[in-house]
């Protein structure tokens, strides 16, 4: 490591703990695709930290990924700590957003987006999401039962990979199943009255309410895209998520996030880096 890149360690190190001090907890940061070996890298970072805590607070920035991905990840995450934090500065999108309700905190502000559940899956050597292929199926076999079916819309239908399609399904119905099991789980765990006629709220209702949550972020006739940013206003009052704000952290503490997410981004891109993770003894 040559010496800008000792200095850019350092200053990265230091901004990541004094955020993680704020929090009093472990810190570690995700930036970029959630890919296969991700998961291996977050387990480095989590096992090299000097500190032992029961809480570890993650920044985590990410276009989104692998659903299976995250799926290790959160279970590296929750063997380490009984506690976990993430803050999105700029965006988690896609199984990135099922990474973020993995948390039992999600701190976002005005300009911070999580997206629509729409697992991605490896298709020619790139990364397809899901949601689009298995909507035109959808559409196509609708078309074909009621007989509407063009000839160039049959060939397309023909063209659909059968088994490539239920790869697709599987990864939609494993986003959606594991928010059902987490949600519950680790975000509503302090739930215990309704806000409004303050009825003690069951295991059931929690259960409900994540199905509710599921079925929302996975409807991509309701987003239109998978790209779409679903903001904290629209988390809040549209997807009855709870959503903490940035904005009311300390100063001081939501410029030292700034800081570490801007340096991080340039320093990725200088190293044409598509995935970096980082803890205070890793990097």
């Amino acid at each position: 490591m040559n010496a800008i890149d000792e200095k850019v360690k350092f200053h990265l190190t230091l901004g990541l703990d004094e955020v993680g001090a704020h929090f009093g907890a472990n810190a570690v940061a995700v930036f970029g695709t959630i890919i296969p070996g991700c998961d291996v890298l977050l387990r480095n970072a989590v096992e090299a930290l000097p500190a032992k805590r029961d809480s570890v607070m993650i920044i985590l920035d990410t276009p989104g990924g692998v659903v299976e991905v995250v799926e290790r990840m959160v279970a590296v995450l929750r063997q380490a700590h009984k506690s976990v934090t993430i803050l999105v500065p700029d965006r988690a999108m896609s199984v990135g957003t099922v990474l973020a309700l993995s948390a039992d905190r999600i701190f976002m502000d005005y300009f911070s987006c999580l997206g629509p559940i729409d697992p991605q899956v490896e298709k020619d050597g790139k990364l397809a999401p899901a949601l689009p292929s298995i909507r035109q199926f959808e559409r196509l076999s609708r078309k074909a039962v009621e007989g509407t079916l063009t000839a160039a819309e049959y060939a397309l239908l023909d063209n659909l990979d059968a088994g490539e399609l239920d790869q697709f399904e599987q990864a939609r119905e494993l986003s959606i199943e594991l928010l059902i099991e987490w949600l519950p789980r680790y975000k509503f765990k302090d739930w215990r009255r309704t806000e409004t006629r303050g009825i003690e709220v069951t295991a059931g209702m929690r259960e409900e309410r994540a199905k509710e949550i599921a079925d929302r972020l996975s409807d991509i006739e309701h987003w239109r895209s998978h790209e779409r940013a679903i903001d904290m206003a629209t988390l809040q009052d549209e997807v009855g998520l709870k959503i903490d704000d940035l904005a009311k952290l300390p100063a001081s503490v939501n410029q030292s996030i700034r800081s570490y997410f801007g340096m991080l981004n340039e320093y990725m891109r200088e190293k044409e880096l598509p995935v970096f993770v980082h803890s205070k003894g890793y990097f």
